[in-house]
């Protein structure tokens, strides 16, 4: 494959992505499971709304709430706009913003620009770069990337921190998918001592175990984002891909359709893990927010409801963003919480599958 063809595959693979999970069927087969998740009532709250603070540390920066807007796209100039967009949104609220993969960025500079829109637009806002942990280790059609592209990626952006997303699950059904993962982990540690910004391990739908956070933590990444299965599917977007080209065969893509660990589930088993964990993976509410830090999350994370917002409008960014905060803030208040960290430390009842999951893990 030529310099160019590999351009062309990257950024019409982005464009797909984009235009599927706004307009097709992207969300988990596993569904959620949030209402498994019971915050215990203060009937008592003994303060004022105003009292609640949602001011919180992410990955050594502050934000006014615990709710990051996690990298979606790129690559792609319709995915310009939307990053646009949503990093107006990031900087008015406060919020950190994640970026979608950026190595089309490197492949082709015109595409940078793509990404490079959202600190243009968003001079103080925190923003996290993002690469793939594939992209680390030499595949069949293409080298490791070296460490010099890995900063140049941070600084294309002035990033504070770089997310690495593990997406080994999308690669297995992707039909041009990377499927060598030997010693990602060891790159993973190198990129952590070298690239000079706080560094983030990042699931995309399939979850963390303890076993991987622990080694995760072990070779020095500062958070956590635990991506667990429940909200948008990347298997069901490729084989929606997949489909439009063989005429409806989307085998692979069905085979692994209810695999992973659901995002509570992910919480968890990740919350012991020595590095604050984030929560993303079907967050659809202020109040599934409040849940998942009850569970021991310090964040959460926030895809397709704002992907969707951004589509149509700021005005529609603004108002869900909003919603988001304001019931967050208010599930604080009727838990007793002034702060993220109150509410963490609480916990939370769980029931069903979750509860059975929780037993059986030891966890």
């Amino acid at each position: 494959m030529t310099h160019e063809e590999r351009v062309d595959l990257i950024s019409s693979r982005k464009l797909e992505h984009l235009q599927l999970a706004l307009h097709g069927d992207a969300e988990s087969d596993l569904g959620l499971n949030w209402n498994e998740v019971r915050l215990v009532h203060n009937c008592l709250p003994e303060m004022d709304l105003a009292d609640v603070d949602l001011q919180t540390d992410f990955l050594g920066q502050t934000v006014s709430a615990p709710i990051w807007i996690t990298g979606m796209t790129g690559g792609h100039e319709r995915a310009a706009r939307i990053n646009r967009r949503l990093a107006v949104a990031a900087e008015r609220h406060g919020l950190a913003m994640g970026l979608g993969s950026q190595r089309a960025g490197l492949f082709d500079p015109d595409l940078m620009a793509t990404y490079r829109v959202a600190r243009d637009v968003a001079p103080h806002a925190v923003l996290v770069a993002n690469i793939g942990a594939p992209q680390l280790v030499p595949q069949s059609d293409a080298p490791a990337l070296e460490l010099h592209d890995i900063r140049a990626i941070v600084e294309s952006v002035e990033a504070q921190a770089l997310a690495i997303h593990l997406n080994f699950l999308q690669e297995m059904v992707q039909p041009e998918g990377d499927r060598n993962a030997r010693g990602v982990l060891e790159a993973i540690g190198e990129v952590v001592r070298s690239v000079g910004v706080p560094v983030m391990a990042k699931e995309t739908g399939a979850g963390i175990s303890r076993e991987q956070a622990r080694r995760l933590q072990q070779v020095g990444v500062a958070a956590i984002d635990v991506g667990g299965a429940g909200g948008t599917s990347m298997v069901k977007i490729e084989g929606a891909r997949e489909g439009q080209r063989s005429n409806g065969h989307v085998s692979m893509a069905e085979a692994f359709g209810r695999w992973g660990i659901p995002t509570t589930a992910s919480i968890l088993e990740t919350r012991h893990c020595g590095v604050p964990v984030i929560a993303t993976g079907g967050v659809r509410s202020g109040v599934d927010a409040a849940r998942a830090i009850a569970l021991g999350a310090a964040a959460v994370g926030v895809g397709l409801p704002f992907l969707m917002a951004a589509d149509a409008g700021e005005a529609e960014l603004d108002l869900v963003i909003q919603q988001f905060i304001t019931e967050l803030r208010r599930a604080l208040f009727l838990t007793g919480s002034r702060t993220p960290e109150e509410l963490q430390g609480q916990g939370a009842v769980v029931l069903g599958d979750l509860s059975t999951w929780k037993k059986q893990r030891g966890l």
